[in-house]
């Protein structure tokens, strides 16, 4: 079986992390399906989903670490074709990805006890976002 929803975003971009962890687990419950797989994942080559413990420390700590590994001010090939000064944000997608996966056992998901899933948006300007989230099993 496969249930499918969406969790809606307004975003403010660089580097804006949002806690989303509560819209999938109300999407997982809102299904019939007792253990599988939820999937969630988001559209666009400029945002990624990951987990990590929802605290302003560590969500600094992971800001500043992005930006030392992909900085947002030097130039990128893809900025000079485009011209719209994001390609940093391209870059920490790619490394970050679109999508990720949770078990789901008795209807929870296995998320460890100070895990959350977050989305982060790295685009250089405030977007609208639809996350996709898919639970299959049985």
């Amino acid at each position: 079986m496969v249930f499918i929803g969406a969790i809606s975003l307004d975003t403010k971009g660089y580097s804006d992390i949002i806690d989303i962890t509560s819209g999938v687990v109300s999407i997982a419950k809102q299904s019939t399906i007792t253990r599988g797989l939820v999937t969630v994942f988001c559209p666009g080559s400029t945002g990624a989903l990951t987990t990590i413990e929802y605290e302003d420390g560590v969500l600094q700590d992971l800001k500043d670490a992005l930006e030392r590994i992909a900085p947002s001010g030097i130039p990128y090939q893809h900025d000079e074709r485009w011209g719209d000064g994001n390609g940093f944000s391209h870059i920490r997608a790619a490394l970050l990805k679109p999508s990720l996966s949770i078990p789901l056992v008795d209807r929870r998901l296995t998320l460890g006890t100070w895990q959350q899933i977050v989305f982060i948006d790295f685009d250089n300007r405030e977007r609208h976002r639809e996350i996709i989230v898919q639970v299959m099993g049985d």
